[in-house]
């Protein structure tokens, strides 16, 4: 059968058996799902996270820091018990569980206890804990701090425990310490090489200092002998040396406290205060 086409022809297609056996078929409704269906049925990793629901197991993982503080008579012993999560995977995480505290001092019984238990619940509750970190080294003894061995200032005692979790949650690989790069370790090695350079010769230079023929008398030969200590006294690293101040750390007894890292390694370098534990530079 002819058909005439008066229309301008736009495009065309041609339409096989198959197509037309589609177009007399009858429709499908296809069947519904709901989006809390469908992600239900996708496939999921069982990746155990840390919650409070997770009960303590039998055993647990843990270490212990021991603690000498001048505030106390005796010693404090800090427990931090961890719980492995996806033991065994590639997803296998170590989180703090809880922690206990021991020591023969009884003065500080109550808040210690207190302490503790509100940090195992915050440990459990899971979530971001590394907060605990900054609120307790934060804390100031209106009394006054001390300083630990190897110079590093402590403001208080709720602040040394502070910086036992931190050191912790360190090990565990749950806070990641920036460490210092390649040119500002090598900067801060040439720093510790100049002051123990200038601070030997200086030590070098003051023996041979001689002082001028005493004056007649008793007196005079006393006060010449204060002056000359005195002038021997004066001369900045004269017989200053780098010296081990504990943990292993080697500062200049007369280094003062860097504020960054609270340690005491600052020294004077060319009229500059440089600190060599961590090479902050006031000049920048």
């Amino acid at each position: 059968m002819a058909v005439k086409i008066d229309k301008k022809i736009k495009g065309y297609s041609v339409l096989t058996p198959e197509d037309k056996a589609r177009e007399a078929a009858p429709p499908v409704q296809a069947e519904s799902i709901t989006r809390a269906k469908a992600e239900a049925e996708l496939p999921k990793a069982d990746i155990i996270h840390m919650h409070e629901r997770i009960e303590r197991p039998e055993v647990l993982v843990g270490s212990t820091y021991k603690i000498k503080s001048p505030l106390v008579e005796h010693a404090m012993y800090v427990t931090i018990n961890d719980i492995v999560l996806n033991a065994g995977t590639e997803h296998e995480l170590r989180r703090p569980f809880e922690i206990f505290i021991n020591s023969k001092s009884m003065e500080h019984f109550q808040w210690i206890v207190a302490l503790t238990r509100i940090m195992s619940a915050v440990f459990r509750k899971g979530g971001d804990v590394t907060f605990l970190v900054d609120e307790m080294k934060a804390v100031f003894d209106p009394r006054g701090g001390y300083f630990k061995a190897g110079g590093v200032y402590m403001p208080s005692l709720v602040a040394e425990l502070g910086a036992i979790v931190e050191e912790h949650m360190k090990s565990i690989g749950l806070i990641h310490d920036p460490e210092m790069s390649d040119h500002q370790r090598a900067i801060l090695a040439e720093k510790r090489k100049q002051y123990e350079d200038r601070a030997k010769k200086n030590s070098e230079v003051s023996p041979s200092i001689v002082s001028s023929p005493a004056p007649a008398g008793e007196d005079a030969r006393r006060a010449e002998g204060g002056a000359s200590s005195s002038a021997s006294t004066n001369i900045p690293g004269a017989s200053e040396d780098i010296a081990v101040t504990g943990d292993g750390a080697s500062f200049p007894p007369s280094a003062t406290l860097c504020h960054k890292c609270s340690t005491k390694a600052l020294v004077i370098m060319d009229g500059c205060a440089t600190c060599l534990n961590c090479g902050y530079s006031k000049c920048g």
